[in-house]
């Protein structure tokens, strides 16, 4: 995949350290809008650590963030969300007692005159943004709990995107779901990049890497093995990268 222009994230020569292991050694990586990055490695790897600091959840040693060119100070989740970067983390941070709006809105509740929430408003923008995500989904009153893998992830996704996320960090969305719950998160994924947002995937699935992303980082005790072009390498050549960090000759 050739990108032009801007990269909508630019993580510059990261490094961070715990307890004087290296858990981060200068990677530096990018993406652009539109796209979908995957970040392969073994546990351990760096993978999660390096993304943490673009969240927010963690402090970087040191290196630079760019956000559309303009270098960002980003020390806090709240820092990440003023540039619009969400976090959709597996656990999905959903209120299982509570229905789809509810679930939006948790937190950033719309509220009516006199002060009372305005449910009617709530599940109305939750139709609006669902019918832009996930057409076929229909259980908008019944507790999130009642919900499928899949539906739960287009319920945390919405919330991300309604509040104006622009770069998404999606921790192993697929895993433990089935095929049709898989494919559905596939399609909310290509839709997302149709409207223009930057993803990144923190995976272990080599195969979902394949299907999901256009590019891979691939990580190796705390440094950046190489990227590829997904469309360029075989699982096998990914493979070697993540267990070997052995580099194929369209790696860069």
């Amino acid at each position: 995949m050739t990108n032009k222009g801007t990269p909508l994230v630019e993580m510059r020569d990261i490094s961070i350290s715990f307890g004087g292991i290296k858990a981060v050694d200068h990677v530096t990586i990018d993406l652009y809008p539109g796209e979908v990055v995957g970040l392969l490695g073994h546990n351990g790897a760096g993978k999660s650590t390096l993304i943490k600091c673009l969240s927010g959840a963690y402090q970087m040693d040191s290196g630079e963030i760019f956000i559309n060119g303009d270098k960002a100070e980003i020390r806090s989740p709240r820092d990440a969300r003023s540039y619009n970067i969400e976090t959709i983390y597996q656990t999905l941070a959903l209120a299982d007692n509570l229905d789809a709006a509810s679930n939006l809105f948790l937190g950033r509740e719309l509220v009516g005159p006199g002060g009372f929430l305005n449910d009617i408003a709530m599940e109305a923008e939750t139709r609006k943004i669902m019918g832009r995500l996930n057409p076929n989904f229909r259980k908008f009153n019944v507790p999130v709990s009642a919900l499928s893998g899949g539906q739960r992830q287009s319920v945390a996704i919405a919330r991300a995107v309604y509040f104006n996320a622009k770069i998404l960090i999606m921790d192993e969305p697929t895993a433990a779901l089935g095929p049709h719950e898989t494919q559905m998160v596939a399609e909310l994924i290509a839709e997302l990049k149709k409207q223009g947002l930057g993803i990144f995937l923190i995976e272990h699935d080599i195969h979902a890497v394949m299907e999901l992303c256009d590019r891979a980082v691939v990580m190796k005790n705390g440094q950046r093995v190489g990227t590829v072009n997904v469309g360029d390498v075989t699982d096998d050549d990914i493979l070697g990268m993540i267990i070997l960090g052995k580099k194929p000759p369209q790696a860069y």
